[in-house]
């Protein structure tokens, strides 16, 4: 081997003196970088050759992180897929009864729910989590709908009646429920339009906030095994 490399050595001195790179030559030929680094010793390149080298070195660099980073990009696509796939086969054949909805309702007002024993109420900027708690109530409780209030907190630069239209239609709940808007007078930046402000949705029944809220407790008592 060592003997067919000593057979490019001229070809090798060749390239060099050219002023191609030594990664390139020894790409090109398959000799050992250590092995023409001792052929070229002796070699100088001019100014330019040596400017044109360090040029595609950082051009070199600059594809190679471009390329890494949309490898990084594909690679967390791919991840991302593959976690969304499973999911979506672990949750296929979940069907959410009276039981089960009490425990994720007990699970989302142990989190974001008021703690007192006045009323169910529990805020968030997200229409879907809202929409969930809304539909689980329904779904798990005898509810009159008439006991439903929501409430809007809105930046100073959001239209109240616009905002009071969506979250009606996503929450099933009559604009002639909703309460006083309070805006927040320290708005400076101009408000994303997806962004649709926080709202508080209210249902009074102490004896239902309660009984959610005792839950939630019980839930925290098992999962601390600290249940008597």
């Amino acid at each position: 081997m060592i003997s067919k490399w000593f057979e490019l050595k001229n070809e090798a001195i060749s390239l060099r003196k050219k002023g191609l790179a030594i990664r390139y030559i020894e790409n090109k030929l398959g000799i050992p970088r250590s092995t023409l680094s001792g052929w070229f010793k002796n070699i100088k390149l001019s100014e330019e050759q040596q400017q044109k080298l360090t040029e595609d070195w950082k051009n070199g660099l600059t594809t190679a992180r471009k390329k890494a980073a949309t490898w990084h990009i594909e690679d967390g696509n791919r991840r991302r897929k593959i976690i969304r796939q499973e999911v979506e086969s672990f949750t296929s054949n979940i069907k959410i009864g009276k039981e089960m909805g009490e425990l994720i309702l007990a699970t989302f007002y142990l989190a974001e729910g008021g703690k007192t024993e006045d009323s169910f109420a529990i805020a968030n900027s997200n229409p879907e989590i809202l929409l969930g708690i809304v539909s689980l109530l329904r779904k798990v409780f005898i509810i009159d709908e008439s006991k439903f209030r929501c409430a809007l907190h809105l930046r100073k630069d959001q239209d109240e009646n616009k905002a009071k239209e969506f979250w009606s239609t996503i929450l099933g709940v009559p604009k002639t429920q909703f309460i006083k808007t309070q805006f927040d007078k320290r708005t400076i930046k101009k408000t994303y339009e997806h962004y649709k402000g926080v709202c508080v949705l209210i249902y009074y029944d102490m004896a239902l906030q309660r009984r959610i809220l005792y839950l939630g407790e019980e839930v925290l008592k098992i999962i601390n095994n600290k249940r008597d």
